[in-house]
């Protein structure tokens, strides 16, 4: 399965996947907030909590001794996910906050940052360089997804919470960022996505990004 995008629904297609095999999960889960975004996008599942949190018990299932999960999440539904994380055993050992430099939606307060958990199975090593917990933001443009998160913003994680040649999953995988960002990093991927559209949008993606792949092989070895 390495190195594919696997349209379906998650926690049945990670049964296919052994026990202990994946290196990373880098993921971004429906928030659970009903989402609608200015043009009258919504997330399938965003109201489910019974479709989403369930896909964590795979998640921790098909993860490596000792490894670690990246989850963004919706503030308003934290108590159901870190309940859910606690349950499985995973440990909170980190936590992420974006700056965005505009406001994505105005209610009670202002709502102009994005954040994620750094989650543990068991005691994995601690990065030799450790990123900041407050990273820089860059908006997608959000044209494929809804909620699409910039391949600059998930890279960095990538980057240190795996090695080269390391097995990343994203079970939420949307237009496929992780994807895309472990593939120019390095790194292979596993990616679901619920919805056929996201999927073939990924694979287009990762197309472009073998494609860029091989013609920088041609300049380097002149082949």
């Amino acid at each position: 399965m390495e190195n594919q995008i696997i349209c379906g629904e998650s926690a049945n297609l990670l049964k296919q996947v052994p026990e202990g095999s994946i290196d990373l999960v880098v993921t971004d889960p429906p928030y659970l907030c009903r989402y609608k975004d200015r043009d009258g996008r919504t997330l399938a599942n965003d109201d489910n909590a019974g479709a989403v949190l369930p896909v964590f018990d795979e998640i921790y299932r098909v993860m490596k001794p000792n490894s670690y999960c990246i989850s963004f999440y919706g503030w308003n539904a934290v108590a159901a996910f870190t309940d859910k994380w606690a349950s499985l055993g995973f440990h909170t050992v980190g936590h992420f906050v974006w700056h965005k430099p505009y406001v994505s939606k105005t209610g009670f307060a202002r709502y102009c940052h994005e954040s994620a958990f750094l989650l543990a199975k068991g005691y994995p090593r601690q990065p030799d360089n450790p990123i900041s917990d407050v990273q820089p933001w860059e908006y997608s443009g959000n044209k494929a997804h809804p909620t699409e998160k910039a391949v600059s913003v998930i890279a960095p994680l990538i980057r240190s919470f795996s090695k080269p040649n390391d097995l990343v999953l994203d079970p939420f995988l949307g237009s496929g960022t992780t994807a895309v960002a472990a593939a120019l990093n390095g790194r292979d991927y596993i990616g679901i996505e619920l919805e056929q559209h996201y999927c073939d949008h990924a694979n287009r993606r990762l197309a472009g990004v073998k494609q860029m792949r091989e013609r920088e092989q041609v300049n380097l070895y002149g082949v």
